[in-house]
């Protein structure tokens, strides 16, 4: 009887996964519309168990204890067909985000609203992520705030056209979050400053010094 109870104390115990990252690897990123543009980045493997689940880049965000967020980044075949050649030409690339639930060991990839893997950069805040997005033949820049586990983000406003000429990072470079309350900054290259406060699943637009002063007393 005593062997039997603890057997099934053991078949009924949760398995624990194992989260661990590799080293850091320095690759090449091609950037620019027409990709003419090197710069250097790091990314590292992400593994459950031992098993390699992804390759990521950039600071991981503690969402809760339990649950993390990382930035994909992935290999693709850039060779023609006509090109012969006998191996794959690896280029890396930037792609979305991936949550990771430590006790299930569970990789899932975050569907995020006009996120743009080139262009996009990301701010978490809590469960909350920040950036610029675009959409409407990718011309259209978003101001957007998304909440993890919500279908439709938080904030989703027009802040007018993205040069798209501009290298990743200056279209638009990532909010600033402030806290107490919760408040998101945008600034789009060549554009105003725009300042949202964020209650629960709700934004509002906050105005700037410049419109205040300029409000009849």
């Amino acid at each position: 009887m005593l062997v039997l109870l603890t057997a099934t104390a053991v078949w009924a115990a949760p398995r624990q996964h194992v989260i661990t990252f590799g080293q850091w690897m320095k690759v090449k990123l091609f950037i620019g519309p027409e990709e003419n543009k090197v710069e250097e980045m790091k990314v590292r493997t992400l593994m459950v168990d031992g098993r390699i689940r992804e390759f990521v880049t950039g600071d991981v965000h503690d969402v809760t204890d339990r649950v993390f967020v990382a930035r994909r980044a992935y290999r693709l075949n850039d060779a023609l067909p006509e090109d012969g050649k006998l191996r794959p030409d690896w280029k890396w690339q930037r792609a979305g985000w991936v949550m990771v639930d430590r006790s299930t060991g569970r990789v899932s990839q975050l569907n995020l609203p006009d996120f743009d893997p080139f262009y996009s950069a990301a701010s978490w805040y809590r469960d909350y992520v920040a950036y610029c997005g675009l959409a409407g033949g990718a011309d259209r820049l978003y101001a957007v705030v998304y909440q993890l586990g919500f279908r439709k983000p938080v904030l989703r406003e027009s802040i007018g056209k993205a040069n798209l000429e501009d290298v990743p990072n200056t279209v638009c470079p990532a909010p600033v979050w402030q806290k107490q309350p919760a408040r998101i900054t945008f600034q789009p290259h060549g554009g105003e400053k725009l300042s949202f406060t964020i209650h629960g699943h709700a934004s509002e637009l906050l105005q700037t010094e410049e419109e205040e002063a300029s409000q009849p007393q």
